[in-house]
């Protein structure tokens, strides 16, 4: 029987985190430790590599996600990995997992196999307390406009129109919607409210755009918590929340400094959700790699079509970036799903469906073509794919332009990735890459949408009522108009709905309504349902996690 994750990551003989800091050049000074294996990099060291040249910067995504799991994350640090075995300076940056999906359904987000980040248990767990830091801080602002209303509420708050939710790092749906303020005069005016998790709070994804701490304090002052009756913005800076909230901000906007399997080093810092945000790590982590690395490979929520978009048309647009080659990751397993194979005949031979499947993964590298970076799949191997299945999957990318790889870095780390470290570092110093938004600045909101829908989604148009046309106008007189839009949409398939997989065309996108994310500077599009507090699955992970009679901590996936 082959050993869980937390097995293999248990056996891990991991090096002091100067020693891995060491590797980039980073003073044991500059390094703020939590115990011997993480560390902070200090503020004073990042501001003294503005002058450094920046390293070349790698995209891991994915085709659309399916049950039988595709290994973005796992791929990531296997391919990190791969690129310091054949003799590259490389580093990795990923998102901290959060503690919802670790006790429901989805497991961490530390990587698998022999492809892990360590100390597995600490990252999946409360890791450096980053997440704690913003849910206080997300909570002080809620508890700040509460405040004003009770006092005498002088900037006229309207409590029907409070948009600024509280929030828990937590699967608990009987939170969703709560009534808050009751017992009496003492306790406020009674008014409904609700809480989301902390990946799907604002000062998440600001926590992840911002540049520095002078950044991170403007965009929280410009978040809109609420209107008056007459339809006026009320703004974090009117309650004087940055200042505070800041404050409580301050150690956490500093990168995590981990290891992975095989002691090299590895960035893991912030982590929004990949639909109602951009859904990557922090900006101020990829930045600082890239002065240390000659190579950072890092990654994006969902598939490409949510993820990657969002990672070019937000995050890259936002920050300035460049990206020198994209992976786009697939596997047999996934590819005989999008065919139209069940999950229980997975196993069997079925090399017409994945022919079939392949028209996701064809779609995805077609998209990925108009952003103008070089790509090439990762096939990530399970041990029931066989070669004529492969071999379908290498002609259908050739066909596009693009080679496809076997990997096996589950189960051999870094040795199953040489190959694509090898194909993927030829194709970033050949510096053919073209980057470029898939849309300007100045182009109107809803044809940003339209352009999306279209480009991306395969879609024959959007759909949007007067209401939500409403909405677009009033984000453009605001002075909105320049954000990019950030799609929240099924991630399982192309369209809006999920069970249409493969690559579906000629589908109509209905756009359902918009949220502004004035601090993030994105303004949500909202296609369909948008789960932004998870509920606990029938049998949560929950259930195995336990303290064996060592004192170690057992069941975490």
């Amino acid at each position: 029987m082959p050993k869980s994750d937390i097995e293999i990551a248990r056996e891990a003989t991991m090096e002091p985190i100067a020693d891995i800091g060491a590797k980039l050049n980073i003073p044991a000074d500059a390094l703020m430790q939590y115990g011997p294996t993480k560390a902070k990099i200090s503020y004073d060291f990042i501001k003294g590599l503005k002058n450094k040249k920046d390293g070349k910067l790698i995209l891991v995504t994915a085709i659309t996600p399916t049950p039988a799991g595709e290994g973005k994350t796992t791929t990531t640090v296997g391919l990190g990995d791969g690129l310091n075995r054949i003799g590259k300076n490389a580093t990795i940056c990923i998102r901290e997992p959060s503690l919802g999906p670790c006790f429901g359904m989805k497991g961490g987000a530390a990587g698998g196999g022999y492809a892990q980040v360590v100390p597995m248990e600490d990252i999946n767990l409360h890791f450096t307390g980053d997440f704690h830091a913003i849910g206080v801080a997300h909570n002080l602002l809620s508890a700040l406009i509460d405040n004003h209303i009770y006092w005498g509420n002088k900037l006229q708050i309207d409590q029907r129109r409070i948009g600024f939710k509280r929030v828990v790092d937590m699967n608990d749906r009987a939170l969703r919607q709560i009534t808050a303020n009751l017992g009496g005069i003492a306790n406020g005016f009674p008014r409904e409210d609700g809480y989301d998790i902390v990946v799907a709070s604002e000062i998440m994804a600001i926590f992840c755009l911002a540049t520095d701490l002078n950044d991170l304090t403007r965009r929280i002052g410009k978040i809109v918590v609420a209107f008056t009756r007459d339809r006026k913005p009320i703004l974090a800076k009117d309650l004087k929340g940055p200042g505070p909230m800041s404050v409580l901000l301050k150690d956490a906007l500093m990168p995590n400094l981990v290891q992975t399997l095989e002691n090299n080093p590895a960035f893991i810092h912030g982590g929004p959700f990949a639909n109602i945000a951009h859904g990557c790590n922090s900006v101020i982590a990829t930045k600082t790699a890239l002065k240390l690395a000659d190579y950072v490979v890092t990654e994006a929520g969902f598939g490409a079509d949510l993820g990657a978009e969002k990672f070019f048309d937000i995050k890259c647009r936002k920050a300035g970036l460049k990206p020198a080659a994209v992976v786009l990751v697939a596997t047999v397993r996934a590819l005989k799903m999008h065919g139209g194979v069940g999950k229980d005949d997975l196993g069997k031979e079925n090399v017409k469906a994945v022919t079939a499947g392949c028209s996701n993964m064809a779609r995805h590298l077609k998209n990925l073509k108009q952003f103008g970076v070089p790509a090439v799949v990762a096939i990530n191997s399970f041990i029931t794919d066989t070669k004529k299945e492969l071999n379908a999957v290498k002609k259908a990318a050739e066909k596009l332009g693009a080679k496809a790889i076997i990997c096996s870095h589950w189960a051999d780390g870094g040795k199953g990735t040489e190959e694509l470290a090898t194909h993927v570092a030829a194709l970033a110093d050949k510096g053919k890459s073209k980057f470029k938004p898939l849309y300007p600045d100045n182009m109107k909101l809803i044809e940003k949408v339209r352009t999306i829908a279209k480009k991306i989604y395969g879609a024959k148009d959007i759909s949007v009522d007067a209401k939500v046309m409403r909405q677009f106008e009033e984000l453009e007189a605001g002075g909105y108009g320049k954000f990019p839009v950030c799609m929240a949409k099924t991630q399982y398939s192309f369209s809006t709905d999920p069970t249409a997989k493969g690559a579906p065309t000629g589908h109509i996108v209905p756009v359902r309504e918009l949220r502004l994310s004035a601090g993030a500077e994105f303004v949500v599009v909202v296609t369909g349902e948008i789960m932004t507090m998870p509920g606990l699955p029938r049998v949560p992970a929950a259930d195995n996690i336990h303290l064996n009679k060592d004192g170690q901590i057992e069941g975490l996936f």
